[in-house]
């Protein structure tokens, strides 16, 4: 692609979405179709956008195909492939229902709940298996606090003038 046309229209839209956006790639990308329209090459485009010459070639050409889209929609990603997130609805309920509880009733040898043991837990009674990253994102959604016992070397009691004869 050697140039690209852009009607008035298209043009006044994407300097307002320059101005507008706060997603950094749709601003690069804006920044790029505008420069590359108003006849600059994709040389100089791609080192002062950081990124490589077939990046903006992507874009630009992108942004020709998809022509019947709003100018925001011609800008944005595809659709991503992939293996969908499993974990994120599903285990949320089960960690909020049983983290409340002595782990020690359920056969655990530990006092207090960890993101190994809640693992253990969902495997063994719910057969999932998750990753520690999962729960531990599942902790923080779920607004789960808990703090590590603090030792406390032995400390004097309050009355210990008085012990002393003080």
């Amino acid at each position: 692609m050697t140039h690209l046309k852009l009607s008035r229209k298209e043009r006044a839209e994407l300097e307002w979405l320059i101005s507008h956006t706060h997603e950094a790639r749709l601003l690069q990308r804006a920044q790029a179709v505008l420069w590359f329209a108003a006849g600059e090459s994709v040389d100089a485009i791609a080192p002062r956008l950081l990124v490589s010459r077939q990046s903006v070639y992507n874009w630009v050409g992108r942004f020709h195909e998809r022509d019947s889209l709003p100018v925001a929609s011609r800008l944005a990603d595809a659709a991503r492939g992939g293996r969908p997130r499993t974990a994120h609805g599903i285990i949320d309920p089960l960690i909020d229902a049983v983290v409340e509880q002595d782990p020690r009733e359920l056969g655990y040898r530990s006092t207090v709940w960890t993101a190994g043991l809640l693992r253990a837990y969902l495997s063994e009674q719910h057969q999932l298996t998750v990753s520690a990253k999962s729960v531990s994102f599942a902790i923080v959604r779920l607004r789960i606090r808990w703090k590590r016992p603090r030792h406390r070397l032995a400390l004097r009691p309050e009355t210990w003038r008085q012990a002393k004869g003080g």
